[in-house]
């Protein structure tokens, strides 16, 4: 059982500042009662995690809740940048050394495979929800001369489409500063926050009730599975919950070993974009590395700069500097003299020590299961736990589930 007095997660201020999304495109469905009955799933969250999974779950044919102690994808949701790659913070050749080539290789395609039906999924939603764009990976500090150069060789030898490009060719195809880098296909740019609301909406569409606000504040076991209690006295049961609250994490069932830090974000003034070419989505092999998007209205989207700290005042303090650090950053990337911006934000972050997520069942009750997508890939991270979570639940586990287990870092 879980006590009231232990919150079941954290309430953290998630962001700070004005992000490029604007708030006349949110729709967010509307929200319904807590269910009278039972339902199969209950998800708490309901950001782009949370969307993605009602939205797998329902289409499998099962009664799902979402609920949200806010509106949904207003919180870290909206701090996204939203660039969707299947390319791990933690190179291939770095995860290699440390698991083996085998192992290392099956999750960088687990997470493939993930990317490429998600997308799919988005083409049959809306096929305005995602834009095709190549990502641009810049030889740093992780990966430098020849390492960047074995990093692609890796890539193609385990059939992920990357190609190695000498500084050169960089700067001639992509019209940036020259400087080694390894592009791929199959990624994509979103709107975080309309493909949120579009995925709720298609699962309440299949019958899922989205409740909000609503603060779950404890579970407790019962004969359907699991009891719900809001922090204002409703209950209602679910025979599974799946905990994808983001950065506000469920601190009784995550380990330590998934933290917390902040990062940092600008956009320019509209129309700023094209300053490159191909509308490529531009990142470092560096730690903490800058990364670059072209964003609704042409801005351009770049971020960066993280910091080891989940404190929001601390966070917040540091936004004028770090704005200031990540324009200079990318005005050297994109051979530039300057860079203006006109929104700036600061937003908590997740990590882990492989760059992978956490998902998989809850040791501490049953019928409970984890979708934290830690690490610098949460968009593709919520749709491998999406695929995951469907088949655990279902009773047939994935074969590649242990290796996000959210407990395979303790001895």
């Amino acid at each position: 059982m879980i006590s009231p007095a232990i919150p079941l997660t954290e309430t953290r201020d998630l962001r700070t500042g004005t992000v490029p999304w604007r708030d006349s495109d949110w729709h967010a469905p509307r929200s319904g009662a807590i269910p009278a009955r039972p339902v199969d799933v209950a998800i708490l969250g309901g950001g782009i995690m949370g969307s993605i999974l009602a939205d797998r779950l329902a289409s499998s044919g099962r009664t799902v809740a979402v609920c949200d102690r806010r509106t949904p994808g207003t919180g870290s949701t909206a701090a996204s940048t939203a660039q969707l790659m299947w390319a791990m913070d933690v190179p291939l050749a770095v995860l290699s050394a440390m698991l083996g080539d085998k192992e290392a290789a099956r999750r960088w395609r687990r997470v493939f495979a993930a990317v490429e039906r998600f997308g799919q999924r988005l083409d049959e939603t809306g096929p305005e929800l995602k834009e095709e764009v190549p990502t641009l990976y810049l030889e740093g500090k992780m990966l430098e001369g020849d390492a960047l150069a074995r990093e692609a060789t890796l890539h193609r030898k385990h059939g992920l489409p990357s190609q190695y490009l000498t500084a050169k060719e960089v700067a001639e195809r992509f019209g940036i500063a020259p400087r080694a880098g390894i592009v791929s296909s199959g990624t994509f740019a979103i709107d975080p926050v309309r493909t949120c609301h579009a995925l709720l909406a298609s699962a309440q569409a299949r019958g899922a009730c989205l409740i909000y606000p609503v603060d779950i504040v404890s579970l407790h076991p019962n004969r359907h599975g699991v009891e719900l209690a809001s922090s204002d006295g409703r209950i209602f049961s679910a025979k599974d919950v799946v905990l994808a609250t983001g950065y506000e994490r469920a601190r009784l069932f995550l380990p330590e070993a998934f933290s917390l830090l902040s990062t940092f974000a600008i956009a320019t003034p509209p129309y700023a974009a094209p300053l490159w070419n191909e509308r490529a989505m531009i990142w470092e092999a560096s730690d903490p590395y800058l990364y670059v998007r072209v964003g609704p209205e042409g801005r351009i989207i770049a971020g960066g700069e993280d910091v080891e700290l989940a404190d929001a005042g601390a966070r917040d303090t540091l936004l004028p500097r770090k704005a200031g650090a990540i324009s200079a950053r990318l005005a050297k990337v994109l051979g530039q003299e300057t860079i203006a911006w006109d929104r700036a934000w600061a937003a908590t972050f997740g990590s882990s020590p492989d760059g992978l997520p956490a998902i998989g069942a809850a040791r501490s009750m049953d019928h409970v299961w984890l979708a934290s997508g830690f690490g610098g890939n949460g968009i593709a991270f919520a749709a491998l736990a999406a695929e995951l979570l469907d088949a655990a639940i279902g009773g047939k586990p994935d074969d590649d589930a242990e290796r996000f287990d959210p407990y395979r870092f303790e001895a």
